[in-house]
């Protein structure tokens, strides 16, 4: 008896969501709550630097810490 051909396989659709992280790239949020004003000047010390405000933050704090 002669084997009969196996039907084509679908392809596995991929997984939805953001792709896993590696360990060394997972990072955590820490709430930070600012009066109306203060945003204000965070954002507008962001925009002046061509940053966005949680890149400006950060570089900001880091400054902070490197004395």
């Amino acid at each position: 008896m002669p084997k009969q051909p196996k039907a084509p396989s679908k392809p596995k659709p991929n997984p939805v969501g953001r792709p896993k992280l590696h360990d060394q790239a997972k990072s955590s949020i820490v709430p930070v709550r600012f009066n109306a004003e203060d945003r204000k000047r965070v954002e507008l010390a962001a925009k002046t630097s061509k940053q966005t405000v949680s890149e400006w933050i950060r570089s900001t704090l880091n400054s902070a810490l490197e004395v």
